[in-house]
């Protein structure tokens, strides 16, 4: 992405100039006017800082933050070698201030994130639907940055806990920035905006105590939450899979609301977006999820980070769903309710582009950290609807980042810069302001300045979709918004029965932590989705009482939506996939080199795990030592996506007595994660309960008999991987990991 340019100001220009302190003003002319060059010419001499620097000598040497070069940043100013600091020293000063400033506010919500560049590219032009420049070009690639982040936690929370995610894109777009800040679920709790900072005080921890962090299972929230009937679709999907994901790569994004695409003809249509990752949806299982909250807490965000630098670029393709005006109430739903989705079946997902990260940020305080996302970001041929929610927030970004960002000029942080070229109006002054504006008007219309900035015509500004408005001002809601259960009810009903148990145990794990009065009406809530799913929390949670469900307006039949369910996702690589080998000294060294040969060249990784750092020595008396890349302490079975085990008398005689590589193999067989061994590695799965003495394998475990490693066993073993998870072996007695 192209860097942005930082217009110097006066006393750099002054310095660049050359002037002397004899250099006064003339009339007319600022204190500081240049002797030679015009201030226009310095500027486009010096157009950008990056440039400056590079006409500076010494641009290595160590200088205060005005440019004066440092001697000494190892000992403060003294009255003496062991005398009182002084208080002129004005680059300690300098140095400590900037120190205990440096910490900025952090998001209310989404505070713990991750973030990368990159760019988007449309297919077609869409030039019919929406006059949206960057939607048109197939040619063009539109830079982005994108901030995949946890909704509850603060930074310092861990990246695998039970939440929402956050997926916000800013397309730097030739008509300004547009931003689409959504999450990966397509539904929110609350169908109005006056509801949100109750929502974020319930889930955040509980102001007394300051406890729980991360989490959603706690009386303040599930009191607020079962209150809300209209959320009850929202908690069905933050307590499925979804709420785990495997990785930002495997999540969809969504843009919750209903927005208004427009085209050159002024008509409208209404959309909404949708993000497709290519790796298909995946999600941890809860093992899993529990366990790198300890073991690695920044287990999402090193894998985004990874699979930039490694060159295996996450992508997602742009989906669009479009509703004709004419058919905005055809639905048994209201398409303006954010409690609500519109199923697949119903309007179809038409895939449009391409979104690539591709760069990871130099600096996450000042990329990652200081990017802000704005609903009320964007461009013509996009416009907003009365969703209520999508209004209130769209007052409620702006003024958060005035706050968290310093002042009203947050915007002239490069990552929040707008690339188009005239960024040009009559905003001056406030805090942190960069941009030097010259001339004498800062007002419009004018007549000193030959009336500029001027208005854009009506074809090339921002125009607003016309709705006609005639109605009372009322404190209500819409009768439309009633039906607070239907598409729960779909929900579950769209589900796998594996998918439908996690749900269950996450409702059972949520109610451990709330008191029985809470629970009494989570399993009310319940009971209007599903009997079957109130009655088995209930008996879970120790709930024994006869339920009375919520009375709001009936459900409607609902037929199941195969798009909601995980068990229809794509499975067809196993790019960014990790396989653990276990080895120790005797392993079959030509099987590992041919099993890391085949996973590589079908997309995955190999990490080769022992019971020591260094190498271990193969059987084969001229085989070369085998690098370790982690021990089974260090490299716990749950970073991994997958477990091999080769052949080698010595080595899997040594692994059955470690304890840890015994339980690796446990952990990831419970966590249901494809397991193939060869060789003498398959007496190490008796540990976990199958011998070769059985009909067959459990759902993904792929044996080769022999330790030569061959085509069919490691084509196997890569479908397998593809799957991700065999839920079915969830069925099957276990020992615990």
């Amino acid at each position: 992405m192209e860097r942005w340019t930082i217009y110097l100001g006066a006393v750099i220009l002054c310095a660049s100039a050359g002037l002397t302190a004899s250099d006064g003003p003339q009339s007319g002319q600022p204190n500081c006017a240049p002797t030679v060059d015009s201030a226009c010419e310095i500027n486009e001499k010096v157009a950008s800082m990056e440039s400056f620097r590079a006409r500076t000598e010494d641009g290595d040497i160590l200088t205060t933050n005005q440019g004066l070069k440092i001697s000494d940043d190892s000992n403060s100013l003294k009255a003496g070698v062991r005398g009182s600091t002084l208080l002129e020293d004005f680059i300690l000063r300098e140095k400590i201030t900037h120190f205990d400033h440096e910490r900025i506010p952090e998001r209310v919500v989404h505070a713990r994130g991750a973030g990368a560049y990159g760019f988007f590219q449309v297919y077609n032009s869409l030039a019919n639907i929406t006059k949206a420049k960057f939607l048109q070009d197939p040619k063009k690639k539109t830079p982005v940055f994108v901030r995949f982040s946890t909704v509850g936690g603060f930074r310092g929370s861990a990246d695998t806990v039970r939440d929402v995610r956050g997926f916000a894109t800013k397309f730097y777009t030739e008509d300004g920035n547009f931003d689409i800040v959504g999450n990966n679920m397509p539904i929110f709790f609350i169908q109005d905006a006056i509801k949100f900072p109750d929502l974020i005080h319930s889930v955040k921890p509980e102001p007394h105590n300051e406890i729980p962090q991360a989490q959603s299972g706690h009386d303040n929230f599930y009191d607020f939450i079962t209150q809300q009937p209209e959320a009850a679709h929202m908690l069905m999907w933050v307590n499925s899979d979804r709420g785990i994901p495997r990785s930002y790569a495997n999540m969809e994004g969504f843009g919750i609301h209903t927005f208004r695409l427009i085209n050159e003809q002024g008509v409208s249509r209404f959309v909404k977006f949708h993000w497709k990752p290519y790796l298909g949806v995946h999600s941890l299982t809860a093992d899993d999820a529990g366990k790198l909250v300890g073991k690695d807490p920044d287990f999402h965000r090193r894998q985004l980070w990874e699979s930039i630098a490694s060159g295996a670029f996450p992508e997602w393709e742009l989906g669009l769903q479009i509703v004709e005006a004419e058919d905005e109430f055809k639905f048994d739903f209201d398409i303006l309710d954010p409690t609500k989705l519109i199923p697949e079946e119903l309007v179809p997902v038409i895939r449009v582009g391409r979104l690539v990260l591709n760069r990871n940020p130099d600096n996450y305080f000042a990329e990652t950290e200081q990017v802000a996302f704005c609903i009320a970001n964007i461009v013509p041929g996009i416009d907003f609807s009365d969703d209520p929610l999508m209004q209130g927030r769209i007052f409620s970004y702006l003024d958060t980042q005035i706050t968290r960002l310093g002042g009203p000029n947050f915007q002239e942080i490069p990552i929040n810069r707008p690339v188009c070229p005239f960024l040009k109006n009559n905003q001056r002054d406030g805090l942190h302001r960069d941009t030097i504006n010259v001339g004498q008007t800062n007002y419009h219309k004018n007549t000193l300045n030959a009336g500029l900035p001027k208005e854009a015509t009506p074809a090339a500004g921002f125009q607003g979709f016309p709705e006609r408005i005639a109605a009372n001002i009322v404190r209500a809601r819409s009768p439309s918004f009633d039906d607070h259960f239907s598409q729960a009810i779909l929900f579950w009903t769209s589900l796998s029965s594996w998918e439908q148990d996690h749900l269950v145990d996450s409702f059972t794990g949520e109610m451990a932590h709330c008191q029985p009065a809470i629970r009494e009406r989570l399993v009310r809530l319940l009971l209007n989705i599903n009997e079957s799913l109130s009655n088995r929390v209930a008996l879970n949670v120790g709930v024994k009482i006869d339920p009375m469900p919520y009375h709001t307006a009936p459900p409607k039949p609902v037929t199941p939506s195969p798009a909601l369910s995980q068990r229809n996702q794509s499975k067809d690589t196993i790019l960014t996939r990790v396989v653990a080998v276990l080895v120790a000294d005797g392993v079959n060294g030509q099987a590992v080199a041919q099993f890391k040969n085949a996973i590589i060249a079908a997309g995955g990784n190999v990490s080769i795990i022992a019971p020591r750092f260094g190498t271990v020595t193969p059987a084969e008396a001229d085989g070369a030592l085998i690098p370790v890349n982690g021990t089974f302490g260090t490299f716990p079975s749950v970073l991994f996506d997958a477990v091999f085990i080769p052949g080698g008398a010595s080595s899997v005689a040594l692994l059955g007595k470690i304890g840890a590589a015994v339980h690796y193999v446990q952990e990831a067989f419970v966590n249901l994660k494809p397991i193939a061994a060869a060789g003498e590695g398959v007496e190490l799965l008796k540990q976990v309960g199958w011998t070769p003495q059985d009909a067959k394998p459990p759902a993904g475990v792929v044996i080769n008999d022999g330790n030569a490693i061959s085509n069919a066993f490691t084509a196997a073993f890569v479908e397998a991987i593809k799957q991700h998870r065999f839920y079915e072996r969830e069925k099957t007695s276990s020992v615990p990991s």
